[in-house]
């Protein structure tokens, strides 16, 4: 009656584990899989007769595999691991995000006998988020602030019309994405993109750069070299930084946008180029021309249309999304399944004015998942364990538990606060704004004390 009892139990488990839809599978002592279930076959694309009794790692290939194997720490230090992030590669090649978890195989006696791992699909959650990200992305750009969404709906139009645009920004906000979003979206998408960085150059190097020179132009100069405006023929040239550019430079790019014509350097007569110019500034080129530092002829030549990207700090709301983007990017290049970003570390980068715009933000999230092992960023992953407002110094002491509970509760308060005044105390057009559903974002008005309007503005 036992064997019996045994017998009808270990067949119940197999049928369980046939059913489930998470692969399963067990490996012996020598790491060779010894049970694969039905959910293993579909997930990886090899069949069980041909994963039983090969290494583990030769059936998966996954990210962890040589670097830090979840199941051999699980059998080094008897320790469970639980949702780790991961991904393998499958029978066809392509690269599948899974969730991990592992446990100890003991035997009758009570010792460790080999170990189980079950691995979850994330395929169809991370299409998901790609597609919800794909709403607000051209190019490499993401955003849902108004802002940048009135400027991706006029993109196309700017792209078509094959004229000189200026894209004006601080440092770090993205002008040459945005300069080869509106590439892309052009005419001329199957030219070459040539970007010179026109601040990062001496102005002898720039202009032999830009136009190129003849052998014996000057020292060095033993044979003939094209510049980047013959280089972009047929295409664009994206000129950033120009308002650095030097009075004596700025002479030769207004001929070459008068009749798109130049001469090299030590040439003896001009040279035509069709290149469109798409220029970007971090300064404010309309002040430098009332103080006599940029000609005013070239800067209404380059000012054909001029598009104004926003700070981060104005766009706050796209921190979040703007995350997601760098997690996504990261995953794959560092072969982690790192799904999000904490409620408490994401409150501390909305805080943050980010002085270095989506360039500081994207540097953070890759420090953070340095230090991630999981499938969470959290606050301490952050660089310079930073505090609401600010980046501490890094030999800051961390702030107690009382104290960062009050901080974040504040810093919410505080972001609800100013959606709601933004959108005239309507509580729907907040939630919406906030990313968050309207039944939340009562609770959080309840619990945080946020005093409303008498009348007016609810929005129900």
């Amino acid at each position: 009656m036992e064997d019996k009892l045994a017998t009808d139990a270990i067949l119940a488990t197999d049928a369980i584990l046939e059913s489930i839809s998470d692969g399963v599978f067990t490996v012996d002592g020598r790491w060779r899989i010894t049970s694969f279930n039905r959910a293993a076959e579909r997930i990886t694309g090899i069949p069980r007769e041909e994963a039983i009794g090969r290494p583990c790692h030769e059936v998966f290939r996954a990210s962890m595999c040589e670097t830090d194997c979840a199941l051999g720490r699980t059998l080094a230090n008897g320790e469970p691991i639980i949702n780790r992030p991961a991904y393998i590669i499958d029978a066809a090649g392509r690269r599948i995000p899974i969730s991990v978890s592992t446990a100890i195989l003991r035997d009758a006696g009570g010792n460790p006998a080999g170990g189980a791992e079950t691995f979850r699909d994330l395929s169809v959650e991370e299409r998901l988020r790609e597609d919800l990200s794909g709403r607000f992305r051209v190019g490499d750009m993401v955003s849902r602030s108004p802002a940048m969404r009135r400027i991706f709906e006029l993109l196309p139009r700017v792209a078509a019309a094959d004229t000189t645009v200026l894209i004006q920004g601080e440092t770090g906000t993205g002008k040459g994405l945005l300069a080869r979003a509106l590439h892309a979206e052009s005419r001329r998408r199957n030219g070459p993109f040539i970007a010179v960085n026109c601040g990062a150059l001496p102005e002898t190097l720039l202009e032999s750069e830009l136009f190129g020179h003849k052998a014996g132009a000057f020292t060095g100069a033993s044979h003939d070299r094209p510049g980047r405006f013959a280089q972009a023929e047929g295409g664009a040239l994206f000129l950033d930084e120009i308002g650095e550019v030097s009075p004596a430079l700025q002479i030769r790019l207004l001929q070459y946008l008068q009749d798109k014509t130049y001469e090299p350097l030590g040439g003896a007569g001009a040279l035509t180029s069709d290149a469109r110019v798409i220029a970007a500034t971090n300064r404010d080129l309309a002040a430098l021309v009332e103080e006599g530092r940029f000609r005013q002829d070239l800067y209404y030549r380059i000012n054909v249309f001029a598009i104004a990207l926003p700070p981060l700090r104005r766009r706050k709301a796209d921190i979040p999304l703007l995350a997601d983007h760098f997690i996504a990017r990261f995953n794959h290049r560092h072969g982690k399944a790192i799904r999000s970003v904490a409620p408490e570390a994401l409150a501390r980068l909305m805080a943050h004015d980010f002085p270095g715009n989506i360039r500081e933000l994207e540097n953070m999230i890759e420090h953070a998942f340095v230090l991630c092992d999981g499938d969470t960023i959290l606050p301490h992953h952050l660089p310079g364990q930073m505090a609401p407002g600010q980046i501490a110094p890094p030999d800051a002491p961390p702030a107690p538990d009382g104290q960062m509970t009050a901080a974040v509760e504040s810093l919410e308060a505080r972001l609800i606060r100013e959606a709601l005044e933004r959108n005239k105390w309507n509580r729907t057009a907040a939630a919406r704004s906030l990313g968050i559903h309207k039944s939340t974002l009562y609770r959080k008005i309840h619990a945080l004390g946020i005093r409303l309007p008498d009348q007016g503005g609810a929005g129900d």
